[in-house]
């Protein structure tokens, strides 16, 4: 009997010792995700009070000296996540905003595990949405944002930019469309939604024709998030505030008397044959095209920064160095290894001479100029740029 109650006493203790470390384990790690080299660990999440209602926003990584928070707005039927968590983890990327913070908004309502809005609650319209920013650029104290913005997010950075353009220092712009619904859009947009699910209504303003026809694991993936992931009444009332905008009423310098554009330096993104191609052409139309970049990506899609965040990276950090930042950062494709210095400088130069390095990194706010998107063409102003890639 001592030796069967030794071993039922072992038995026990072992039981208990196995549901202690799950329970730690449980815990301790259910959160836990590897993180890339240089990936910055601090994300803290915030609701800011704005005039316009709760704005949820993330914040990656500190201030940084001088230098602008990077300032993100996902397209509709998205969220930060879901729209660019894939761009702001790839490696090369992360070499980059280490030395900036990011700032992640998402729409009202649009967040992971945001509560239905009630009966009646009137969504901010694209103005008013873009009218909520001011709030939280003073909450965190930034003196000026560098914008990214997709699609909805994208239209609603460039209305700020107009609105408040000591604000904004540069922006980049994917699958912007400048222009409001007519009547035809109106009614087709109408019609959409009485014979398909919103997911599905949704997933055809984010991807090509070409990626839904082939159904690809990218827009399976997508069209269970959307569903599962985003309040869909929440979802529904941003859908239509966005299918509702007004034309963004820009217009090319010296095309018209007293042309209203945006005046900072702005990089046009749009994939091959993604629905918003036509859009982001006129949009190129009708901007300064001496601070203005064009980029169209090959193979990219509908989300070029989901499917491609290699190149979108590489023209981000040469938008970065048009704009007065550099980024010495490791190139995997040089058999050289990486370059010594992992560091942003700021650069002194001229609106016409070749760029030269300073030795102030957190100087006066620079002047914007665009340059090219090659390595090649680096130090050489651009003044009308279309690239491919």
């Amino acid at each position: 009997m001592k030796v069967l109650g030794h071993r039922l006493e072992l038995l026990t203790g072992l039981l208990l010792h196995d549901v202690t470390m799950a329970g730690l384990q449980e815990l301790r790690f259910p959160e836990e995700k590897p993180l890339l080299r240089g990936q910055d660990a601090t994300e803290l999440e915030h609701d800011i009070e704005t005039p316009y209602g709760l704005l949820h926003v993330v914040i990656r990584g500190s201030p940084k000296g001088n230098r602008p928070a990077i300032l993100t707005y996902h397209d509709v039927g998205l969220n930060h996540k879901l729209c660019f968590n894939t761009f702001f983890n790839f490696e090369d990327m992360q070499e980059i905003t280490k030395h900036f913070v990011v700032c992640h908004v998402d729409a009202p309502g649009q967040q992971v595990g945001a509560s239905q809005f009630p009966q009646g609650y009137q969504f901010p319209s694209m103005e008013q949405l873009a009218a909520m920013l001011p709030s939280v650029v003073q909450h965190f104290g930034f003196k000026y944002v560098i914008g990214i913005g997709v699609g909805a997010g994208a239209y609603v950075l460039a209305k700020f930019a107009l609105i408040f353009p000591d604000l904004v220092e540069g922006l980049v712009l994917v699958n912007i469309d400048p222009n409001g619904k007519g009547w035809i859009d109106w009614a087709a947009t109408k019609l959409s939604g009485l014979t398909s699910t919103l997911p599905d209504t949704v997933l055809s303003h984010l991807f090509s024709q070409e990626e839904l026809v082939n159904n690809t694991e990218l827009v399976q993936s997508y069209r269970q998030q959307i569903g599962n992931v985003v309040n869909q009444a929440n979802l529904q009332l941003f859908w239509n505030m966005y299918n509702s905008r007004r034309d963004l009423d820009i217009n090319r310098p010296g095309t018209v008397p007293n042309a209203k554009t945006l005046r900072c330096p702005v990089m046009l993104v749009v994939g091959d044959n993604a629905p918003a191609e036509d859009g982001v052409v006129e949009c190129n139309s009708k901007l300064d095209p001496t601070t203005t970049t064009f980029l169209k990506m090959a193979d990219s899609g509908g989300l070029p920064q989901v499917t491609q965040p290699g190149k979108l990276t590489e023209a981000f950090k040469y938008f970065l160095q048009g704009m007065g930042y550099i980024a010495y950062l490791k190139d995997r494709r040089l058999s050289g290894g990486a370059v010594p210095s992992a560091s942003m400088t700021r650069l002194a130069r001229s609106r016409t001479a070749s760029l030269t390095s300073a030795s102030s990194v957190d100087g006066s706010r620079p002047q914007a100029c665009t340059h090219s998107e090659s390595s090649e063409g680096l130090g050489q102003v651009n003044h009308t740029m279309e690239v491919s890639c």
